[in-house]
């Protein structure tokens, strides 16, 4: 078995290694964790008790800056971090400054950058891209090729169908006023936006709001209310047996 693991790494025992693992400085592995093949854990990262991470996956890998890249910042940033009982599949890439809430699934593929954080029991589906400066809640589910722009944030229960795009740019990358307006999207507790539906930059997604699928969201969609059409419009409510608060899921806290 070919594995290196530097010095300065606090590895717990009864750790399961695949081959030709990295382990950089600094590094904290709880125990009871699973290791793949391949497996590149840089410096400073901390993994909690229990992790599986699959083969070839990246975690607290920094971020690369180009010369004319709008919001990858040269900072200094805090040690990724993967939560108790989290999933890491083939491939995934986690940058340093990320942070994996507990139980979180990030399946093959998937990339999330530096400067987010994921909410517990949240599974980023395969081939998923979460940009920087992003939060994302608790219970979420997003589903294969989702792209979530930088600065969005999506709240608890959030579901977001396969191939739903987002964007934070209204001047495509030209002129320098665009520097000004940066702003990704915000997308509100228990919403779901439907397949292959685009939400533009700085719009809002209110609680509970079903963006249906296909849709341009060129403005606000009001909470609880549903959406469609291109460009999208309020077309109904949403049924109050679809409403978050009426599923009676434990994890739920119910708003009056």
């Amino acid at each position: 078995m070919s594995i290196i693991i530097d010095p300065t790494a606090r590895v717990a025992e009864g750790i399961r290694w695949g081959e030709f693992c990295v382990v950089g400085p600094r590094v904290v592995i709880g125990s009871g964790c699973e290791v793949g093949n391949h497996v590149v854990l840089a410096a400073d990262t901390v993994i909690g008790s229990g992790v599986r991470i699959d083969d070839g996956a990246v975690i607290g890998k920094l971020p690369m800056r180009a010369a004319n890249t709008a919001v990858t910042k040269l900072a200094e940033l805090p040690p990724a971090r993967v939560g108790e009982g989290a999933i890491i599949g083939t491939h995934v890439v986690v940058y340093r400054g990320a942070s994996i809430g507990q139980k979180v699934l990030i399946a093959d593929l998937a990339t999330v950058r530096e400067n987010v954080t994921i909410g517990d029991f949240t599974i980023i589906g395969r081939g998923v891209a979460v940009e920087n400066f992003c939060t994302v809640g608790r219970y979420c589910k997003l589903e294969t090729n989702v792209y979530i722009t930088a600065y969005s944030t999506i709240g608890d229960r959030v579901f977001v169908a396969p191939g739903v795009l987002t964007s934070n740019d209204n001047f495509v990358g030209r002129t320098e006023e665009r520097f000004k307006h940066f702003k990704g999207v915000t997308v509100g507790r228990g919403s779901r936006l439907g397949v292959g539906s685009v939400i533009l930059p700085g719009k809002n997604v209110g609680d509970d709001a079903l963006v249906a699928a296909g849709a341009l969201l060129t403005k606000d969609a009001p909470a609880r209310m549903i959406v469609a059409g291109i460009p999208a419009k309020t077309m109904r409510p949403v049924p109050p047996e679809q409403l978050l608060d009426a599923q009676n899921w434990p994890d739920v806290q119910k708003k009056s």
